[in-house]
């Protein structure tokens, strides 16, 4: 599954075999490429013209123009999903607000204390989880503000660990 975001505007996709389905519905399209970086989609008997104006990897966006009107896809896969659900979004700039913890475990260390400067991907603590050790990174920039649990401490999953 994926969410889409059109310019503030939230669809579900999901690939069904060989279907689309948008919103629950089966999306029904001929899709033909006719250029480069361009398109022709008919769908319900209407022709649309489809540029894609630029790719942004690393950002999941995509800049279209459809019929010369420009929008803005944002694409969410349901790894993007499930970090947004345990508050470790990474896509929302980058600075990080709260870690929480991605699975019930046992807090094993913490390389970070309240007031250090972290960045983007440096471990600040070790879970312990089904007899492995999880090193948890940064999600993104941010000084610690708040440290929710010690070492030692049992967590559950969804509970907030930092705090930035």
């Amino acid at each position: 599954m994926y969410s889409v975001n059109i310019d503030n505007s939230v669809i579900k996709v999901e690939k069904s075999g060989d279907s689309i389905v948008v919103n629950e519905e089966i999306l029904t399209w001929d899709l033909k490429k006719t250029g480069d970086r361009f398109y022709n989609i008919i769908h319900e008997g209407k022709s649309f013209n489809l540029e894609v104006v630029s790719i942004l990897p690393e950002e999941k966006t995509i800049k279209l123009k459809l019929n010369n009107k420009s929008a803005t896809v944002k694409l969410q896969d349901k790894f993007d999903l499930l970090l947004e659900k345990l508050g470790m979004n990474t896509n929302k700039g980058n600075q990080a607000k709260e870690i929480k913890a991605p699975m019930p475990g046992l807090i094993f260390d913490i390389k970070i204390k309240e007031g250090d400067e972290v960045k983007k991907g440096d471990p600040v603590l070790i879970l312990e989880a089904m007899k492995m050790e999880n090193i948890i990174k940064s999600p993104g920039d941010g000084i610690v503000k708040a440290i929710k649990i010690k070492k030692g401490d049992s967590v559950e999953k969804n509970q907030v660990l930092i705090q930035f």
